[in-house]
């Protein structure tokens, strides 16, 4: 727990605020999708899988590109696997992945936190660009201070330098910050940053096994502003 109010909330993107796997549900919900439409899931799990492990490897070898390379990559590996070799279905799950939509909560659970008079922020993998195109695909614009990109420091989550940019361009310390993702790893790496944090665990899963945990674990992002409401006034 924090040893004194919180001063700001800031997102994972991917797969916290945005669903990662609507662009393969959507491709194959369109007519022409029926030869391979009951391989979404699989091809969407294969592609997230391969975006994340590409970000660490690069993260550890300094082979440093941005997320829309490993994510053309992650994509290719997936497409492969299912034997789809497809230029135009890749082309429109490209597409598809600037246009993700917010998980159904996020609208509302964000004007709470607004009317709660809270700093938003998103610290994210994504390029500037993604990050942008996915909160105005989202209809966010004006939401948040801050869209933090790991291009800043040119490595992938979780190194230390990546949740450093909070401090730096929002001028906070990390026992001001509660930190919310969905992926477990990155709310450990967060948590033993400093960060207060709050996992995010649509998926009911066990908690990694890593240098920090998760302060609070939540099934979706509806009860976030309560939790936050308690969290800065010092009372959770």
């Amino acid at each position: 727990m924090p040893d004194g109010p919180i001063k700001a909330c800031v997102f994972d993107a991917y797969g916290t605020l945005f669903d990662v796997g609507a662009a393969a549900r959507i491709a194959a919900g369109e007519p022409g999708a029926e030869g391979w439409a009951a391989l979404w899931p699989q091809l969407a799990a294969d592609w997230r899988k391969k975006q994340l492990e590409y970000t660490w490897l690069r993260a550890v070898t300094g082979a440093h590109v941005d997320f829309w390379q490993v994510t053309q990559d992650g994509l290719d590996w997936a497409l492969e696997a299912a034997g789809l070799e497809d230029a135009a279905l890749r082309a429109r799950l490209l597409a598809l992945y600037w246009e993700l939509p917010a998980f159904p909560e996020v609208p509302q659970m964000l004007g709470a936190l607004q009317a709660q008079g809270q700093r938003l922020a998103i610290l994210s993998n994504g390029s500037p660009g993604m990050l942008e195109g996915a909160v105005g695909s989202a209809a966010l614009q004006g939401v948040f201070e801050a869209l933090l990109s790991v291009e800043d420091v040119g490595v992938f989550k979780p190194h230390a330098s990546v949740y450093g940019l909070v401090g730096q361009q929002m001028g906070l310390a990390p026992r001001e910050v509660l930190f919310v993702s969905s992926n477990g790893w990155d709310v450990c790496s967060a948590a033993a940053y400093g960060f207060a944090t709050a996992w995010v665990n649509r998926d009911t899963a066990p908690v990694d096994r890593l240098h920090g945990r998760p302060a609070q674990i939540l099934s979706d992002l509806t009860g976030l502003p309560a939790l936050l409401a308690g969290l800065s006034d010092g009372s959770a």
